[in-house]
């Protein structure tokens, strides 16, 4: 499938990552970091379209006068490619259910920001992967992989196989999160944004962690209590 991207910095990161799915650029104001992007273009002898009409893929938008580009999504790997990155202390994310595209889009932006080894997907019950997320990840799933799964209780017993503990995130339940060791390779699952991680789900968890809320308010967005846990998690020890 290939989508339209309005976001220069997720059109940049594909440019950078994977060129050749870059499928045309169209870029009347070379601006900034738009200056950038055609520069990419023309290394990697990608189609920048003029403004008529007929040099354009079907479907493209009517704005003519804006900068966007028509892009390949990014491709799934399998589990084994997924875990090849594992050493130790490292930390990935599973996404059981999420639905909101700019929950799954921040939540990769911040994965790459904090170095997150890799991501697993649901398939059913889940937002996929649209144009919308990747604008909001902002070039994030570019520098994060991901596998998208069936079965994601099959998936995590693959991560235990591969030295990874299994980390469930709850709004009730669990330790404290900042007394998750940090001393293993961990997988923090995040759950659905109003039911939460699955009853099948939590019961393949080593551990379940909380954020204690300090007022009324008793819950926090996802994609927040997921960059809280990711920075916990990727916090280097100091030395003693």
């Amino acid at each position: 499938m290939d989508f339209v991207l309005h976001n220069p910095h997720s059109i940049l990161a594909i440019l950078k990552t994977r060129p050749s799915d870059v499928l045309q650029i169209h870029c009347p104001q070379k601006e900034g970091i738009w200056g950038e992007i055609a520069h990419f273009a023309q290394k990697f002898s990608i189609a920048v379209a003029s403004p008529q009409r007929k040099n354009f893929k079907k479907n493209t938008p009517s704005r003519l006068n804006s900068n966007f580009a028509w892009v390949r999504e990014k491709s799934s790997v399998c589990l084994s490619t997924l875990f090849d990155h594992n050493q130790p202390k490292s930390i990935y994310l599973a996404l059981d259910c999420l639905q909101d595209p700019y929950n799954v889009g921040s939540i990769f932006r911040t994965a790459a920001f904090f170095g997150i080894k890799g991501i697993l997907l649901t398939q059913e019950r889940s937002v996929q992967l649209t144009a919308q997320v990747y604008e909001a990840a902002s070039g994030g799933i570019e520098w994060v992989p991901f596998s998208l799964q069936t079965n994601l209780s099959q998936a995590l017993k693959v991560a235990k196989k591969s030295g990874i503990w299994i980390l469930g995130s709850s709004v009730h339940e669990g330790e404290k999160w900042t007394r998750i060791p940090r001393d293993r390779s961990w997988m923090l699952i995040l759950g659905n944004e109003h039911q939460g991680i699955r009853h099948l789900t939590q019961k393949n968890c080593e551990m379940l962690c909380k954020i204690p809320s300090q007022s009324s308010i008793n819950s926090l967005n996802v994609a927040v209590a997921a960059g809280i846990l990711m920075a916990h998690l990727t916090q280097v020890e100091k030395e003693s």
